[in-house]
């Protein structure tokens, strides 16, 4: 068990004893609040309490006011509208917010999701299909800006397609009718993270001001969650708000399709968390998507009461399918980048790997290895994979420097997807490797970033409480990170699917803790380790206390 090397950041230590003092709050949780840029304290006040009066209106959304211009005038005339999503959690629950504001608003709406069996994006096909059923219009959400040939022909058509997308914009002029996405050089709107789903909320919002209706778009929140926090964008600025204010949403549990997937998950009656939405419904969400058809969670989000509990069965079923397939291609993958040890990225892939798991694989390689990865599954020779990254490499970038050796790829700087026929799999993985290396500068992984190293005895249940207010976590707002040196695992149980349960001992101060998926890391009892972890909140019996979540764990040499 290899020792941990931490790192923790260099503050203005009068900033901190300041802003702990105008707040009224710990220092150390003054310390998180100025090392993530809120020194000020109407700066920390604003980020502590998320408020929907505080997003920005959408002045400067390239293409909003064309789009909203021609979705009124489908609903007056009366045409069919067309909604498109892509097969992930975005692209279903992009859909889902496009079809129930326009059906509130009386429209006359196709809502269909992407097959992953069809490939990325909206395709020709598709386009001829929403044609045959008489739209005059179609939404995309989540995919469409990179879809040339299949907006071309829906002009050739007379289909108006509106995308709304986040994804960078690839060469050559678009053909859609409006291009709502931020990455626009021309569009001003000041916050660049939205998911698509974000992107939905502000068209529904227009379009509720436009008509005057009484449709509220804020009951959409839900849905804008679930897609935010999945697409991995920052939780800050405008997504802070939205998901904020949606969890609250989702916690109501009003959706007859979410509170029925709620109850699949096994999630207990009362506030529903971002880590809740990220490991326990998203993953559902997605796994129709992932093995096939996304319409199953398409249908899902805009069911009745009545048909709820019947799809939200399904979808379990599937996520319990796509949990078997993963792990037997996480064993080859995990084996695979291990072998690639002197590697400042990785890219592995192999004949029959199943394409929708290839993200899920990526983001764990991450994690394990603290390294860009990238994983391929062939299927006749034909590689479709996903890519995830560290700080300090964007995958959009490196990518772009390896599309020689690519037949397709889009996605962002933090996620990405790509197609190539095997035969170039070692050339791609030569170059990209090099791509990755050049943006690393040829430094290796840098040391475990953590909030601050500290005694047991700090993180108690007013600190919990405190740092409960930084919530939600995610991208760009993760969890605070406790470094602790030379504590007693006073006593280890493996738990559940590899999970570690310790009761730990340090300066007087003892704390029940749970280490997820680090079974096989259990020290034994009695021993010194160190370790890395947040501390949470947690009822049990009706009491509240502080419960540790360990993230790292390392037996200190000769630690017994």
């Amino acid at each position: 068990m290899r020792p941990l090397a931490w790192q923790t950041p260099s503050l203005d230590e009068a900033q901190v004893a300041g802003l702990a003092m105008e707040l009224g709050i710990r220092p150390l949780t003054a310390r998180i609040l100025v090392a993530r840029g809120f020194a000020r304290g109407d700066l920390a006040t604003r980020f502590l309490t998320p408020r929907l009066h505080d997003l920005r209106k959408p002045e400067g959304m390239a293409d909003l006011t064309r789009g909203v211009e021609r979705l009124c005038a489908a609903l007056a005339a009366g045409e069919t509208i067309g909604v498109f999503g892509d097969y992930d959690v975005d692209g279903v629950t992009t859909a889902a917010v496009l079809t129930s504001a326009l059906r509130a608003f009386g429209g006359k709406v196709v809502a269909r999701a992407a097959s992953r069996n069809a490939g990325y994006g909206l395709g020709v096909e598709d386009v001829a299909r929403f044609a045959a059923d008489g739209c005059r219009v179609l939404v995309t959400g989540d995919c469409g800006t990179s879809d040339h040939a299949a907006l071309a022909d829906g002009r050739a058509r007379g289909l108006d397609i509106i995308v709304i997308d986040h994804h960078e914009l690839p060469a050559g002029e678009s053909a859609a009718y409006a291009l709502i996405n931020s990455r626009r050089a021309d569009d001003t709107f000041p916050f660049k993270g939205l998911a698509s789903c974000g992107v939905a909320f502000y068209l529904a919002a227009a379009l509720r001001t436009r008509l005057q209706a009484s449709f509220d778009p804020r009951e959409l929140l839900d849905l804008v969650a679930l897609g935010t926090i999945a697409d991995l964008v920052p939780l800050v600025d405008e997504n802070r708000i939205l998901v904020a204010a949606g969890l609250k949403t989702l916690s109501e549990r009003r959706r007859p399709g979410l509170a029925a997937l709620a109850v699949r998950a096994e999630l207990p009656e009362g506030p529903i968390t971002a880590h809740d939405a990220a490991f326990r419904l998203t993953p559902r969400l997605n796994a129709a998507g992932r093995l096939g058809e996304a319409q199953l969670a398409l249908d899902l989000l805009l069911a009745s009461e009545a048909d709820a509990p019947r799809l939200a069965l399904a979808l379990d079923e599937q996520n319990t399918e796509r949990q078997r397939i993963q792990e037997l291609v996480w064993i080859e993958a995990r084996a695979q980048a291990a072998a690639q040890d002197d590697a400042l990225a990785l890219v592995v892939g192999a004949e029959g790997w199943h394409q929708g798991v290839v993200g899920i694989i990526a983001a764990r390689l991450v994690d394990q290895f603290a390294r860009p990865a990238v994983v391929i599954g062939f299927k006749d020779g034909e590689g479709r994979g996903s890519a995830r990254t560290v700080p300090g490499v964007n995958l959009f970038d490196a990518l772009s420097g390896c599309s020689a050796h690519l037949t397709k790829f889009g996605g962002h700087a933090g996620a990405a997807g790509m197609s190539l026929l095997a035969a170039r799999l070692d050339d791609f993985r030569i170059a990209f490797v090099a791509e990755a290396t050049r943006q690393i500068g040829g430094r290796t992984a840098p040391a475990l970033q953590v909030d601050a190293e500290v005694a047991l005895g700090e993180l108690d249940l007013i600190l919990a409480g405190e740092l409960s207010r930084l919530a939600p976590f995610g991208a760009a707002n993760r969890e605070p990170l406790f470094a602790l040196r030379g504590v007693t695992a006073r006593a280890t149980r493996r738990v559940g699917k590899g999970h570690l349960q310790l009761t730990l001992d340090h300066a007087g101060a003892t704390s029940e803790a749970i280490a997820f998926g680090l079974g096989d890391a259990d020290p034994g009892a009695g021993a010194l380790v160190d370790l890395v972890a947040t501390a949470e909140l947690d009822v049990f019996r009706g009491v509240r206390r502080t419960r540790l979540k360990v993230s790292k764990l390392a037996r200190q040499p000769n630690g017994d």
